[in-house]
């Protein structure tokens, strides 16, 4: 069973960052595109920011550009989601996905073309 788990969660006050990380355990995961969603209280989930298997292509949520960075070490098999200038709504348990084919050079936004997820990490920013 693939496992995915996310780490760097936490309270911070608004305008403050935090560095979320996404440790897989099967090395296969280095070849996948991996993105970051987030659900808030009463919300559907919604994408964040994607990256394909090497790194080479990113994609952002409106609300995360400029603001969020999402990148990988595919030696420690890991995902990271950089996040500055953070506002309260941006409150919400994050989750990690991994996408199902390997060596995509697109990624996608789309939470079906993710068949794993980690269990989620809490996000709260106080204003």
């Amino acid at each position: 069973q693939v496992q995915m788990v996310e780490s760097g969660g936490g309270l911070v006050q608004a305008g403050g960052s935090l560095r979320l990380s996404c440790a897989a355990s099967e090395r296969t995961f280095s070849s996948r595109s991996m993105a970051w969603f987030r659900q808030a209280p009463g919300n559907e989930r919604e994408f964040v920011a994607a990256i394909n298997w090497s790194g080479g292509s990113t994609y952002y949520a409106d609300s995360a550009k400029g603001r969020f960075t999402i990148s990988r070490d595919n030696a420690k098999i890991t995902v990271y989601l950089q996040m500055n200038s953070l506002k309260p709504e941006d409150t919400a348990v994050y989750y990690c996905a991994a996408g199902l084919k390997l060596y995509e050079n697109t990624v996608s936004v789309t939470i079906r073309q993710y068949p794993f997820w980690g269990q989620g990490t809490q996000v709260t920013v106080s204003s």
